[in-house]
C-alpha cells in the first residue's frame, strides 16, 4: 500500500495530512513550524511514503530542503494547481488545505515546482533588495520634486550625485523649506550609499561568474539582467529545449480552444516576474538603443507587422531562447554578416 502527506505551512504551526492509495484518511496533525516536529511525525507514522507534498510559498524552500535531507520524498506543489484542486472545497481552512494536498499527490494532478539552490536564493534575495532601494530612493526624490513644485522651484534634469547639491541650491535662503528638507536628503543619502553597496557586490558576482559573462556578450543585457537570469533558471538542464524557457516564465501567449473557435490570448505572464520584466528590459534596450543585429531587424519586422508592443515581448522571449542555448552550449553570442550567430539559429530551430 502507498502512502501519502500532504503539508500545509504557515510561519508558527504546520498541518499535516496522511492518507493511503486509495484516499483514506489516515492521519491529521498541527504541529510547530519547526523541521525536527515535521520529520518527527511524519517518520512516527512507520511506513515509507510514496510522496510528501508542500505547496509552493514564502516558507517551502527551507521546509523542502529538510524534509529531503531527513530523506523524505518531498516535492512543492505549484500554486495555481493547488488552488484549482481546493476551489471545490466549502471552508477554508488550514485543516482542508492539508488533506486537499494530500489527495493531489495522491493522484498526481499537480505540476512540481523547482527548487532554486540556497546560493540561487542568496543572489535573488540581493537583487529584491537593491531593486528596493533603488525604488525607496526615486520615492524620496519625488517627493522633494513634488514638494517643491509648490513654491515654483524646479529641480530640472540632474544626475543622482548633482540631486542633493540642486536642492540645496533652491531652498538656501528659506530656513524653513530648509528644515523641511535636510532630513530627507540625509534619508535619501543614507539609502544611496546602500544602494551603491549592494549594486557593487552585484558587479562583483557578474565578474566573477562565467555564465554571467557569457550572457552578457548578447547586446541589451547587462549586469542586473545576466544575474536575473541566471538566479531563474538556476539549473539550465531542467530545461528539454530552450524554447522552452520562454513559455517557463510566461513570454508566450495562452492558447484558447473550445469546438470551432480556437484563438492566441495575451501572453501568460505565469513564471518569475523578477525575470520576465528584466527580459523586457533588455529586450527595450534592444529595440531603441541596440546596435544592428539580426534580432534587432527580426524585432523591426515584426513592429512592422503587427505593433512596437508585440516586437518587444518576442524579442524577449527570444533572448530567454538564445541565452539559455548559449548556457548549455558554452558559446558566447557570435555576430555575422548574414545575421543571427550559430547559436541564435539552433537556439530558433
Amino acid at each position: 500500500m502507498a502512502y501519502y502527506a500532504g503539508i500545509d505551512a504557515s510561519l508558527e504551526t504546520v498541518n499535516v495530512c496522511i492518507v493511503d492509495g486509495e484516499g483514506a484518511l489516515l492521519l491529521e496533525r498541527k504541529v510547530v513550524a519547526e523541521p525536527e516536529a515535521i520529520v518527527g511525525l511524519l517518520r512516527g507514522f512507520g511506513q515509507p511514503f510514496e510522496r510528501v507534498g508542500l505547496e509552493a510559498g514564502p516558507t517551502s524552500s527551507w521546509l523542502h530542503a529538510e524534509l529531503r535531507s531527513a530523506g523524505l520524498p518531498a516535492i512543492c506543489l505549484e500554486c495555481r494547481h493547488v488552488k484549482a484542486g481546493l476551489s471545490a472545497m466549502r471552508n477554508k481552512t488550514d485543516r482542508n488545505d492539508a488533506r486537499g494536498i494530500a489527495q493531489l499527490v495522491r493522484l498526481g494532478w499537480f505540476r512540481q515546482v523547482f527548487v532554486k539552490s540556497d546560493e540561487a536564493q542568496q543572489v535573488r534575495m540581493l537583487l529584491v533588495s537593491r531593486s528596493q532601494l533603488q525604488n525607496k530612493c526615486y520615492d524620496l526624490e519625488n517627493c522633494i520634486r513634488g514638494s517643491l513644485k509648490v513654491f515654483c522651484l524646479r529641480i530640472g534634469v540632474v544626475t543622482r550625485r548633482g540631486f542633493e547639491a540642486r536642492v540645496r541650491e533652491l531652498v538656501e535662503g528659506s530656513t524653513g523649506l530648509q528644515a523641511i528638507v535636510e532630513p530627507i536628503l540625509r534619508a535619501r543619502c543614507a539609502i544611496v550609499e546602500a544602494f551603491e553597496r549592494l549594486d557593487r557586490l552585484c558587479r562583483q558576482l557578474a565578474s566573477r561568474d562565467p555564465v554571467c559573462r557569457r550572457l552578457m556578450t548578447v547586446p541589451g543585457v547587462g549586469i542586473i539582467v545576466a544575474l536575473t537570469f541566471r538566479t531563474g533558471v538556476d539549473a539550465p538542464e531542467r530545461f528539454s529545449r530552450s524554447r522552452d524557457v520562454g513559455a517557463h516564465f510566461g513570454l508566450t501567449p495562452r492558447r484558447h480552444s473550445s469546438g470551432r473557435t480556437e484563438h492566441d490570448g495575451r501572453i501568460s505572464r505565469c513564471g518569475d516576474e523578477m525575470v520576465r520584466t528584466a527580459l523586457h528590459q533588455a529586450a527595450n534596450i534592444l529595440f531603441h538603443h541596440g546596435p544592428w543585429s539580426a534580432l534587432r531587424s527580426w524585432a523591426m519586422r515584426i513592429a512592422k507587422r503587427r505593433s512596437v508592443k508585440s516586437a518587444k515581448v518576442a524579442l524577449a522571449r527570444k533572448l530567454a531562447v538564445v541565452m539559455h542555448r548559449m548556457w548549455t552550449s558554452d558559446t558566447d553570442f557570435r555576430w555575422s554578416d548574414a545575421g543571427l550567430s550559430d547559436v541564435d539559429l539552433a537556439a530558433s530551430a
